[in-house]
C-alpha cells in the first residue's frame, strides 16, 4: 500500500504497547508515514519486524511510556491493561493515553479515574475493522473521554481510519463499539437459523440469500423509525398493529417446530405481543415491544 507521509510527523512521537496484530498494524502505520514511533510488547520478539522499518524498541513498558507523549495501548484485554498501567505507574504523568483495548464501558471509566489520579490525560478507543485494513478508511476507530485532549490529537489518530468522536463521557466509546457488535451478532445467528429453517424445507440457501439482500434495503428506515418511537414513547403500527402481528408469530413457531428449528426467539416475540395486547395496547407497533423489555413477566 502507497503511503502518505504527514508533513508534521518528523516532530510526532507515538509509543505503542502491545503488538498483537492489531497493535503491530497500528505500530506499522505510524513508522510508514513518518512518525517516530517506539515500541514495547511482553515479547520482545514480537517487535524485531518494526525495529526493522525504524521503530525503536524500549526494554520494558516503562520505557517505552516515557519516550513518547502520546501512548497508544492496545492490549489483548482489560486485565492486561490493568498489569501493564500498575507495571509503569508515575511514568504516566504528563502522558496522554490512549487505550483502543476492547472492554466495557465501567472498564474504560476505571482507566480514566486511573490515569488522572497518575496525572495522565485518557482516550478511551474501540476499534471496528481488522488489521489489514488499519490506515484506510474500512477501519472506523470509535473515542470517548477528554474533548479537548481529543482535539489535539485527532490529526495522529485519523492516521489509523475513520474516526467518531462520542463525548467527554469515556464509555461512550465502548457503549457503541458494544452495541454495534451486539446488533451484528443478534442479526446473524438468527439469519443462520432461518438458513437452518430454509434448508430443511429444501430451499437453495444461496438463492435464498440473494432474495434476502434486496428485501433488507427496508431496514435502515425502519430502524429510525424504531430509534425514534423508543425515543419519544409513541408507538406507530409500523410492521403493522400487533394484533395482526400475533397471528403470524404462531404460524413462524410452529413451522419451525414441525422442522426441529430453534424457535426460543419467536416465543419471545410472541410472549411479549401478548402481553402487550393484554394490557391494551395491540394497536401498536413491533417496537412498544421496547416498553416491556427488562420487565418480568406476570404469571
Amino acid at each position: 500500500m502507497t503511503t502518505t507521509r504527514n508533513p508534521t510527523a518528523a516532530t510526532s512521537q507515538v509509543t505503542v504497547l502491545g503488538l498483537g496484530e492489531m497493535g503491530s498494524a497500528i505500530a506499522r502505520t505510524f513508522v510508514d508515514r513518518g512518525y517516530r514511533t517506539t515500541v514495547w510488547n511482553r515479547t520482545a520478539s514480537r517487535s524485531t519486524p518494526l525495529v526493522e522499518s525504524g521503530a525503536t524498541a524500549a526494554a520494558t513498558a516503562t520505557e517505552a511510556v516515557a519516550a513518547s507523549p502520546l501512548v497508544i495501548v492496545c492490549l489483548l484485554d482489560n486485565t492486561a491493561v490493568e498489569e501493564v498501567l500498575t507495571s509503569v505507574g508515575p511514568a504516566v504523568a504528563g502522558k496522554v493515553l490512549v487505550n483502543v483495548t476492547s472492554g466495557s464501558a465501567g472498564q474504560a471509566r476505571a482507566n480514566e479515574r486511573w490515569a488522572r489520579e497518575h496525572g495522565a490525560e485518557y482516550i478511551d478507543g474501540k476499534i471496528m475493522g481488522d488489521p489489514p485494513y488499519v490506515g484506510t478508511p474500512n477501519v472506523m476507530l470509535l473515542f470517548s473521554g477528554s474533548h479537548a485532549t481529543f482535539d489535539a490529537h485527532e490529526p495522529t489518530l485519523r492516521e489509523l481510519g475513520g474516526i467518531a468522536y462520542h463525548g467527554e463521557d469515556a464509555g461512550l466509546a465502548a457503549v457503541e463499539f458494544m452495541a454495534q457488535v451486539a446488533v451484528g451478532y443478534e442479526l446473524l445467528i438468527g439469519y443462520l437459523h432461518v438458513l437452518r429453517l430454509v434448508q430443511a424445507e429444501g430451499v437453495d440457501v444461496v438463492e435464498f440469500t440473494e432474495r434476502v439482500a434486496g428485501s433488507v434495503a427496508m431496514y435502515p428506515s425502519l430502524l429510525t423509525s424504531m430509534g425514534k418511537a423508543v425515543k419519544s414513547g409513541e408507538y406507530a403500527p409500523d410492521l403493522g398493529p400487533l394484533n395482526v402481528q400475533a397471528a403470524l408469530m404462531d404460524d413462524l413457531i410452529d413451522h419451525r417446530e414441525s422442522l426441529g428449528v430453534e424457535a426460543v426467539r419467536m416465543k419471545e416475540v410472541k410472549e411479549l405481543m401478548d402481553r402487550r395486547i393484554a394490557g391494551g395496547d395491540g394497536d401498536q407497533g413491533f417496537s412498544s415491544l421496547f416498553e416491556l423489555l427488562g420487565r418480568p413477566s406476570r404469571a
